[in-house]
């Protein structure tokens, strides 16, 4: 077997885009719901990293691990990343599934975006009216301009309205989707005024409190919910979880102990946590939104097999291209023991 692959951030990107993306996260996803791709329940530990800013409270850094197994296809692996006030480096790890050999090292902050950007995207395709033309945005950081790209991937969209707090960054986040997406923007002052009217709603934010309700959501909207992946969060109130005909997660194993909106809607919803459909189940079933259907909402908490539908494919990808850097496999070797004098 040939050495392993040190991918980069520019590997990934030479081969894989966003359709791409969102058929390799298909793929797996049909896997897991047939049952040949097995998810690794996250895992994340909090610690304080530094200084809060005057006015805000509780600046902390989160460790994660998710990761997941597709044994018919050959690969196991894992994500992990530290993600701190000054940033993160998430690497995806792939290993042979029936050796245990490393196959991959891949540096995975964009592969994350486009993971990301998928699973909404394929929510949206099955969750949103089929000729939604507009989308309102709630965030501008580093997540969201993938979030558009995955929608307008999948809808015919228009226009975009955008709100961030910050008008500078908001300014900026808009003049890139105008440049690189080619579509048209409007700056809202409020999250209800990006909101009001609109049939996709996006939010992708690191909010503690809610702040999308259910006033302002038209009817028939689709929500993706992409912030608020760890209990400090939370975007959605529990009056538009209420509204909804469908709700569903990409995993709701992981929103039982993650997701304080579901945990806190589920506790005093009739049925509780049976209302949380699977995004796998969804994309197999080809089951779209009904007419019957008012708001629907898709929960994004990350997970394993998402990371590695893509990482995967990234991998194969990169082997027909011939990019990424071999690296020397690890020699197992048994440790030299001395006793203690």
């Amino acid at each position: 077997m040939s050495d392993p692959l040190w991918l980069t951030e520019s590997d990934v990107v030479s081969v894989m885009d966003m359709p791409a993306a969102i058929r390799a996260l298909e793929v797996g996803l049909r896997a897991e719901a047939r049952g040949a791709a097995i998810n690794m329940t996250k895992t994340h530990v909090s610690w304080p990293a530094g200084d809060a800013s005057p006015g805000k409270a509780g600046v902390e850094g989160t460790l994660h691990a998710i990761g997941a197994a597709f044994p018919d296809a050959g690969f196991v692996g894992t994500k992990t990343w530290a993600h701190t006030p000054q940033g993160a480096t998430p690497l995806v790890i792939l290993y042979d599934s029936a050796t245990g050999a490393l196959r991959a090292v891949i540096e995975a902050f964009a592969m994350g975006q486009l993971r990301t950007g998928a699973a909404s995207g394929l929510a949206t395709r099955m969750l949103s009216a089929e000729d939604a033309a507009e989308l309102a945005i709630i965030g501008t950081g580093k997540q969201a301009l993938t979030q558009v790209a995955a929608v307008h991937a999948v809808r015919p969209l228009e226009r975009v309205r955008v709100f961030g707090r910050d008008a500078d960054r908001r300014r900026r986040f808009s003049e890139r989707v105008r440049e690189d997406l080619g579509l048209d923007v409007v700056e809202a002052e409020s999250v209800e005024q990006a909101v009001r009217g609109a049939p996709i709603v996006t939010a992708v934010t690191r909010a503690r409190d809610p702040f999308l309700f259910a006033a302002m959501v038209a009817r028939g909207a689709h929500i993706n919910a992409i912030g608020a992946i760890v209990p400090a969060g939370a975007e959605v109130a529990g009056d538009v979880l209420a509204r909804c005909t469908r709700i569903v997660a990409d995993s709701p194993e992981q929103a039982r102990r993650l997701s304080r909106e579901l945990i806190e809607f589920c506790a005093g919803a009739p049925g509780g946590w049976e209302k949380i459909g699977r995004l796998a189940d969804v994309v197999a079933s080809g089951e779209r939104r009904s007419a019957a259907d008012d708001v629907t909402l898709f929960k994004s908490l990350g997970m394993g097999i998402s990371d590695l539908s893509l990482g995967i494919e990234v991998y194969k990808g990169a082997c027909r291209a011939g990019v990424g850097k071999r690296i020397e496999a690890p020699r197992r070797a048994a440790p030299r023991l001395t006793a203690k004098t």
